[in-house]
Order: C-alpha cells, then sequence, then structure tokens
C-alpha cells in the first residue's frame, strides 16, 4: 500500500475520531444503566424526556440527533416497561407528548448520579479549561456540520 494523496487516514479523520470517542464515552456511561437493562438509545430517550418532560417524538429526534426509527424503538421500549408515556399534543393531533412516568423519574434520578460521576471522572483526567475549550469545540463542528448539511 502506497501512501498518497488518495489515502484516508483514519486516526486523521475528524469524523472518525468523534465517533470512535463517542462510542469509548457513550460505552463507559452505559455501565450506568445496563444494568437495568436499558439500551443506549433508550438511555438518551429517557434523559432527554426527564429533562424536560412533554416533549414530541420529533424534538426527541432533533435533540438527540438519532434517527426516527431508533427514537421510535426506544420510545415504544420506555412504555413497555413504564417509563415513558405519551398523551396526545393539543397543538398537532398527529403528534404525542413524552412524559416521565413516576417509575421512569424514578429511574432517571437514580441512575443519573452514577452517570454525572463518570462524566466527572472523566473531565478530572481531561482538565477544566481544556473542557471549556472541548465544549466549544464541539459547539463550532456542531455549527460547521449543520451548515453543510442542514438537518
Amino acid at each position: 500500500m502506497t501512501d498518497g494523496p488518495d489515502l484516508l487516514h483514519l486516526k486523521d479523520f475528524l469524523p472518525y475520531r468523534l465517533s470512535v470517542v463517542s462510542n469509548l464515552v457513550s460505552r463507559v456511561i452505559a455501565s450506568s444503566y445496563e444494568g437495568d437493562g436499558l439500551k443506549m438509545a433508550e438511555w438518551r430517550v429517557l434523559a432527554v424526556v426527564a429533562e424536560e418532560d412533554g416533549l414530541p417524538q420529533r424534538e426527541v429526534v432533533a435533540r438527540t440527533r438519532m434517527d426516527k426509527v431508533t427514537v421510535s424503538r426506544a420510545t415504544q421500549a420506555l412504555r413497555e416497561r413504564d417509563f415513558l408515556k405519551s398523551t396526545p399534543n393539543p397543538n398537532d393531533g398527529r403528534s404525542q407528548l413524552l412524559t416521565t412516568t413516576t417509575a421512569g423519574r424514578a429511574l432517571y434520578q437514580r441512575i443519573m448520579p452514577q452517570v454525572q460521576a463518570l462524566d466527572a471522572r472523566i473531565e478530572r483526567h481531561v482538565g477544566d479549561d481544556q473542557v471549556r475549550e472541548l465544549k466549544a469545540l464541539l459547539d463550532n463542528v456542531e455549527r460547521a456540520a449543520l451548515s453543510v448539511l442542514p438537518l
């Protein structure tokens, strides 16, 4: 294999690196909730809805950047386990508003301190200044990606 201008070096390819690091951090965080039988998509949906009850599913899709089918399956699984409920959206008869149930809120409140502790451990290794800089850089990358292909 020759090293030429057409060769892609994944270690230097930003989308690849972001994906790998995101997957790794997500796996670390998953240790907080996988014992409860939650999948990654289910935790993300539960966390978004717990942060702001009464969201339509399309807003969960927008906030998580997960595809509609993944969010729909995760939402259905959470409903079946009585962690989420849906009610008709008074502003849009075609959609439902998602809210946490008492069991869903309790699960979120039990898991969240573990998630926050793992996040804090990762951030301690990086340092406060670099974490702030990284968050600003991620905001910039997100805006740049949206300017290329609005989602």
